[in-house]
Order: C-alpha cells, then sequence, then structure tokens
C-alpha cells in the first residue's frame, strides 16, 4: 500500500472541515494523514480538536510580525516544515501571499460557501439568499491569487428552501461542504489530479 497523502490544515474558527477530515482519516482504508494544523488565532476550538487527535499545531498571528510578506514567509515556512503533500484551507479567513502561492502552487484547496463563480466573499449563502437563487451550494477550489477564483476541483448543490436564512442555508452548506471536501481529498490521495488553465482533472 502507498503512503497516505500528507495533508496540512489551516483553520481559523470552529474547524468543522477538519474534524470532518480527522474523523475520515482515523479509517485506515482513508489514505489520507493530517501531519499537522495551523493557525491565525490562539485558543480556538479548530487547534483544540488537533491536539485532542495528536497532531502537531502552530500559530502565526498577522500582528505578531512587521509586515504581511513576513507572516506569510513565516506560514510558508511552517507549512513547508511538514512536507506536505497538500494544504487544505479549512475556514482560514487569511489571504495568503506571494510566497505561500508560489510555494504550493497547484496544491493549496480551499472552501467556499456558494456554487462558483457566483456570490464569491465573506457572504456567500447571504448574496445567495438575496439574488433569489433555488439552487445554492459549495465549491472546493486551487487557491489563486484572487478572491474565490481558482480551479474548481468540486462542487455540490443544494437546495434553497423557503423561509431560509442566510444562517439555516449556510448550515446545509456546511453540512454538503464537509461531505464534499472529504471526498475529494481522498479522491486526490488515490487518484492524484491535474491543473490545465481552469480545468482540474482526477488521474495521474
Amino acid at each position: 500500500m502507498s503512503e497516505p497523502l500528507r495533508v496540512v490544515v489551516l483553520v481559523s474558527g470552529s474547524g468543522t472541515n477538519l474534524q470532518a477530515l480527522l474523523d475520515a482519516a482515523s479509517d485506515p482504508s482513508y489514505p489520507v494523514s493530517v501531519v499537522a494544523v495551523g493557525a491565525d488565532r490562539d485558543a480556538i476550538e479548530g487547534l483544540a480538536r488537533a491536539e485532542r487527535a495528536g497532531i502537531p499545531t502552530f500559530v502565526h498571528r498577522v500582528p505578531d510580525f512587521e509586515t504581511r510578506e513576513a507572516w506569510d514567509e513565516a506560514l510558508t515556512a511552517s507549512v513547508s516544515s511538514f512536507e506536505p503533500d497538500l494544504v487544505v484551507s479549512a475556514g482560514f479567513m487569511k489571504l495568503v501571499g506571494d510566497a505561500f502561492l508560489s510555494r504550493y502552487a497547484g496544491r493549496f484547496l480551499n472552501t467556499h460557501p456558494a456554487l462558483s463563480p457566483s456570490f464569491p466573499g465573506m457572504h456567500g449563502p447571504a448574496d445567495a439568499l438575496a439574488y433569489g437563487v433555488k439552487v445554492s451550494g459549495c465549491t472546493l477550489f486551487v487557491v489563486d491569487s484572487g478572491v474565490d477564483t481558482g480551479p474548481i476541483v468540486a462542487q455540490a448543490a443544494v437546495p434553497v428552501l423557503d423561509g431560509d436564512s442566510a444562517e439555516s442555508l449556510h448550515e446545509r452548506i456546511k453540512t454538503s461542504e464537509r461531505a464534499m471536501l472529504v471526498e475529494a481529498v481522498g479522491r486526490i490521495a488515490r487518484e492524484g489530479f491535474s491543473v490545465d488553465g481552469r480545468v482540474v482533472r482526477f488521474g495521474r
């Protein structure tokens, strides 16, 4: 059996997507190992989840650095020390810079609670609801220098229900998001993937 895919997960909050990956990785048939968890904030549940699972953690807070570039370089160095095959942003609320993007181009994934390219940014579910769409969902994408603009790895549709609030819609999207992330990362581990322009293809 080949070695599991080494994944570093970046978090900023409760870490429910991280927990979904940890739960999946506890099954020997899921070929993924979460080797470290990084954060931009102290004392968050995402870090506590990693510590309970015995996974190394590190924290780099932007205010602790003289420049955003210095923060980005420190983040890149810490992630690289764990030699990941893939980096997953799981609710990581900071945009990385050139150092990180150049080091992990094509190997840094993020989720977004809308069906890209619609409704990018911080308020995807609320924006979708305000627009009146009947179907929303979530997107897993390869991070580039834009905001939620990278090549799409996977998507899942979530119906908008009568009476939905932004919060209720977002909660249902998050449930689908966790399942999508676990399935896609497992598939990447088994099959590999490549990025050709805007098209992501599974397979080696």
